[in-house]
Order: C-alpha cells, then structure tokens, then sequence
C-alpha cells in the first residue's frame, strides 16, 4: 500500500532480518481482510507507507533465532497478528490485545501480501497436517475474531443467535455458535449465495434485502428475540438490527468496523431489556490453541469459506479489495498463495 485510495503495488523488498527470539516464516497463504479494504480506504490510519498489508498469514519456518527453543525450521505454522510485549499487565494477564506496546502485522508492521515475515516465535502456533495453510491463514482472523465474539458474549448451550453479516468472520461464528450448543442460528445478510453456505453450515438464512430481519427473527423464534446477536459489518443499519433483534437479558456484540455513529432510546432498546451492548476488539494469543483444535477436529469447516485463491500478483489483489469495498463480489474470504 503506498497511499490512502491508491491500488496497490508490487515491490522488491529485503527479505526481513530476525533478531534472537524471532522466527522468519516462508508464507504459503495470506488472506485478504475487509480490514484490508479499510485501510485502503484511509478508514483507519496506517502507521507508516509503504507498508505491505495482510494479517492472516500461515507458512512453514524457514530461520529462526538463537534463543527460540520451542519451534524448529520446516514446522506449519499461523501467525498470531498482534505483536505484544509478553510483559506488561496486559499481557500477563492474557488480554494482549490492549498491551500499549502491541503492534499488528499489515497496520503498524508489514504484514502478509509477500514471500516472507519476521514475527517474535510466541506468535508462531503450530499448525496441525489436517488444515490447509490457506484455511490456516484465515484462521487467524476470520475465525479468531468470530470465537473471541462469541466468548465474549457469554454464548451458553440452548441458546440462540443471530449472526448479521455472513462473510468470512460470519461464516466461522455460524458453526462455532453451533459447535458452542446454540440450538438455532439466524444469518442475516443480502447476498444469496453467502446465506446459501451458512444454510448448510446449520443456519436459518434472512435476507435482509428482500425482509425485515428483525421481524422475521421474532417470526421464526415463536415471537421472541435471540439471546445474543453479532454484529459483523459496522454499518449503522445492521447494528439497530441487532439491537432490536434481542429479547430480554439479550447480549449484543458489536464487531465490525464502523464509520459512522448510531442513535439509541437508551431506555426501550437497553434499560427495558436489560440488555448487553458489548465491544469486541480482536482476539488473544491464549485464544488460538483452542480455535486450531475445533478446525482440526471438523467442529470448524473453514475449507468452504475460502471462495477462490489468487498468486501474490497486485492486479488480483486490487479486485479483491475493490470487491470487499464496495460489497460487488460474492467471495467469502480469497487468499493468497504466493
């Protein structure tokens, strides 16, 4: 990425050095993000340009250094995206993703769009034979922001969800809502095809374009609302959606990046309801170990969520993020394989 609104270029850089605790990853497959797009679009800002974007990044270990005892060169790996200090309150206490030193790969660092990657060894976790490193890659985002949604809204078993927005993190939350007990999940999008492979993930699809989503939630769950709701898009009409699709006690969880602000009646959209309105930022480190065990054990299917691969060529690249831009693709999540 070399500017805000500018398609991105192909460049010759070094490959990156390593210092005694790191590990340097040949990348065999990179997932593109809407955050991607995001950053793109200057909706959030990059620490430096150029910058080479990408966080969901899987490969095999090609060096590592002198300290690092635990992982050795040829292993499978996925990159865990935020670079913490492993020190700090934060850290120590597992909530990394607060850490005032954190730094996140394809934001403050360069990232995945390339050959190679230079990370700290504890953000390397190994990745089992049984996922491909393209399901590896999106791992790493998609899936680890929908798990780390889905734990934080306390999901327990008999309950039921409603997903708005069934792209790539949507997908990932329709089974692992599933795998975590809920007995029915509603998926709310406007796309055909993405309801279409959350139908056969275990959802009940809504097109949002073609009906209420709300009204019809309440409809098909006997008049009442879900006990949570996530909300994965950041668009001000969605977030309502989800509020308003809860019933009493109801958790929200807010997750996708939004532009603009929204208006609440605190008193009959929360206080009545006694419901939840909870942000969601990312995920954590300790999270992930857990996440590789539900794909490797089929509770997480992330096969079907890569709709189509790319080479590490700029062109395929900038289609790929005009499509999520502008919401005109229906790929669910496209990776690269360089």
């Amino acid at each position: 990425m070399t500017g805000i609104n500018q398609p991105v270029q192909m460049m010759e850089v070094p490959i990156p050095e390593i210092g005694p605790k790191d590990v340097l990853v040949k990348i065999k497959a990179a997932g593109i993000c809407h955050s991607d797009a995001h950053y793109l679009a200057g909706i959030s800002k990059q620490s430096f340009l150029p910058i080479t974007l990408g966080h969901e990044v899987a490969g095999v270990i090609e060096k590592i250094g002198a300290e690092v005892k635990n992982l050795k060169i040829g292993e499978r790996v996925c990159l865990h995206y935020n670079i913490s200090c492993g020190e700090c309150h934060y850290c120590l206490t597992g909530n990394d993703q607060f850490c005032p030193e954190a730094k996140m790969i394809g934001h403050h660092l360069d990232g995945g769009y390339a050959e190679y990657i230079a990370v700290p060894a504890r953000n390397a976790i190994r990745l089992p034979e049984e996922i491909s490193f393209e399901a590896g890659a999106t791992l790493m985002c998609a899936s680890a922001t929908s798990f780390h949604a889905l734990l934080k809204s306390r999901i327990r078993p008999g309950e039921k969800a409603a997903v708005f927005g069934v792209g790539g993190l949507g997908q990932s939350a329709v089974q692992l809502a599933k795998a975590f007990g809920a007995t029915e999940v509603f998926a709310v999008d406007i796309n055909d095809e993405k309801l279409r492979l959350a139908e056969k993930h275990g959802a009940i699809p809504i097109n949002g374009k073609e009906k209420n989503p709300v009204e019809d939630i309440k409809k098909l769950n006997n008049g009442k609302g879900v006990d949570i709701a996530l909300e994965l898009i950041g668009l001000p009409i969605t977030q309502k959606q989800a509020i308003a699709s809860v019933g009493p006690m109801g958790r929200v969880v807010f997750v996708g990046l939004a532009e603009k602000t929204i208006e609440l009646d605190t008193y009959r959209e929360v206080l009545a309801n006694e419901a939840e309105l909870i942000g969601s930022n990312d995920h954590l480190l300790s999270e992930l170990p857990l996440l590789i065990d539900f794909a490797k054990n089929k509770s997480l299917d992330t096969a079907n969520i890569i709709s189509k691969t790319i080479p590490l060529d700029a062109d395929a690249i900038n289609l790929a993020l005009k499509e999520l831009s502008d919401y005109s693709g229906a790929a669910v999540r496209t990776v690269i394989v360089p």
